[in-house]
């Protein structure tokens, strides 16, 4: 029997829809609320996969990531608290209560180049660092999508039978929102980046962009409100062209555009004065903030 986490990202939909097909009954899905996904998604992701004939358990372990998450600053000490959180808490717990031997897994051929080549940590890399899973958490890793990139797993996820709307779904990281968060993550930043995303996806979804994001800066800077001055929040707006992930170039999005999201996002979040926009390519700069 095995066991895996369906996050509602390209990677891990595929993986999930893959061992289904293989296993059936034996593979045991899991949707870990972690407090860190976008709007609704535990919900939404769950309707789609039991319109397709897939039964899916939600288990709420925010209050354990969100433990994890305090005082911690550093980038790599947070993907650590999302690993540790993950990996040996939630997931440790689930195996001993359904038996299960192996977990299944999304990690793909991008997570490990950027692990090993210290650009930063993913969180679903262990083996290609000397890291057995079997004596670090008690269980074993299959992972059937390892030799492909974001292309290929969009093709592998359509030849599945899953929706469009999913294959072609931007990527998400697997620390979720907390890759958007600079600074300590709280349940307050996550909800100020949430509706933050919600906006940048709805109005940059018809660009065709590899992906597309809000984060959520760590200091206040100088704005006004009503004539007076305010000491507010900065959401910068990343949005790129890439094949895979390896290297990205900013969009070039219309002036209008950035213009509307601006006025949308210190219109409707809470607290933010200031919106910028990532000009910077990859490399030097990565996708995600953290």
């Amino acid at each position: 029997m095995a066991i895996n986490a369906l996050s509602g990202g390209v990677d891990s939909c595929a993986v999930t829809m893959l061992g289904h097909k293989a296993l059936g009954n034996r593979l045991k899905t899991y949707f870990v609320d972690n407090g860190i996904m976008r709007e609704g998604e535990p919900q939404k992701i769950k309707a789609l996969f039991k319109s397709m004939g897939v039964n899916i358990e939600i288990i709420d372990a925010q209050d354990e990531f969100f433990n994890a998450f305090k005082g911690i600053t550093d980038p790599e000490e947070k993907r650590e608290a999302v690993t540790q959180t993950f990996y040996k808490h939630v997931f440790g717990r689930l195996v001993r209560e359904s038996g299960a031997k192996y977990l299944l897994q999304g990690t793909i051929l991008t997570d490990v180049d950027e692990t090993i080549a210290g650009i930063k940590r993913q969180h679903n890399v262990f083996e290609q660092l000397g890291i057995d899973p079997q004596k670090a958490f008690g269980y074993k890793i299959i992972e059937p999508l390892i030799q492909l990139r974001k292309d290929g797993v969009r093709k592998l996820a359509a030849a599945l039978g899953l929706p469009e709307s999913t294959y072609n779904r931007i990527p998400f990281p697997g620390p979720a929102l907390a890759a958007r968060v600079i600074g300590e993550v709280t349940r307050e930043k996550i909800s100020i980046v949430r509706k933050a995303t919600t906006i940048v996806e709805e109005e940059l979804c018809h660009t065709k962009a590899f992906q597309y994001m809000g984060i959520l800066h760590q200091d206040r800077v100088t704005g006004m409100r009503d004539g007076k001055r305010d000491f507010g929040l900065q959401i910068e707006v990343r949005c790129w062209d890439s094949i895979d992930a390896r290297e990205a170039a900013p969009t070039k999005l219309p002036f209008d555009t950035l213009c509307k999201l601006a006025d949308r996002i210190v219109a409707e979040v809470p607290g933010v004065v200031s919106v910028t926009y990532n000009i910077t390519q990859k490399p030097p700069s990565t996708i995600e903030a953290i």
